[in-house]
């Protein structure tokens, strides 16, 4: 193993699904599959044993399913980038799991090297959404869109617009701290103030304002 590897942990509970993608994940050396589970609740000891660097997060699953599954890793592993993988090409779906925390949502029917990007994206930092990801999630108004509001991003600072992009890329306040330099307290209110300016309440709805003003890919 090299140290320049991206880990990967791999969460399904179909298991030809699972032997697919690692066949899929095992051409491309930069890339290195570590462990593999069939439920959130495994996922979640899994990970907390491996500490990988990207989990590929499915949603339908017994036990414990995507969405909780990707909250409590967001809470519990912030470091650990989460990128669904999911068939579900349903909006609520997709924008729930941006509130979970996750950076990407990719669709199971993309090729092997859009998949291999993805997790690559999001291993960066970025964020990444598969064309019928986008197209979905984009698919009719948000009823809290600047658009809708007239609210410009050119009415945020600098700075606001500064902790908006780490926002919406699934960083925390501490985490947004730490990037800027700055205290957790003035993270906060520079969150609450944005929230306030562009009237956009959820964590889904400054993501896709991000995207739609081109402050994340």
């Amino acid at each position: 193993m090299t140290a320049d590897k991206i880990r990967v942990v791999l969460v399904d509970d179909h298991p030809l699904v699972l032997e697919g993608i690692i066949a899929r994940l095992e051409t491309e050396a930069s890339l290195e599959v570590v462990g593999a589970a069939n439920d959130g609740k495994q996922a979640l000891q899994l990970i907390a044993e491996l500490v990988p660097d990207v989990v590929l997060m499915d949603i339908s699953m017994p036990v414990m399913n995507g969405f909780e599954a990707t909250e409590r890793l967001r809470a519990e592993q912030p470091d650990v980038r989460v990128l669904i993988l999911s068939m579900h090409e349903s909006r609520e779906y997709i924008l729930k799991l941006i509130q979970c925390g996750a950076a990407g949502y990719v669709l199971k029917d993309v090729s092997s090297g859009e998949l291999i990007t993805a997790i690559k994206t999001v291993h960066s930092g970025a964020t990444y959404f598969s064309a019928g990801a986008s197209q979905s999630l984009f698919s009719q108004p948000d009823l809290t869109s600047p658009v809708e509001t007239g609210i410009q991003q050119s009415e945020l600072t600098l700075r606001e617009t500064e902790v908006l992009r780490l926002l919406a890329e699934g960083a925390c306040n501490k985490e947004v701290a730490r990037e800027l330099d700055i205290s957790v307290r003035t993270a906060e209110s520079h969150r609450h103030n944005i929230k306030n300016k562009l009237d956009i309440q959820t964590a889904a709805g400054l993501v896709r304002y991000a995207i739609e003003h081109k402050l994340i890919d």
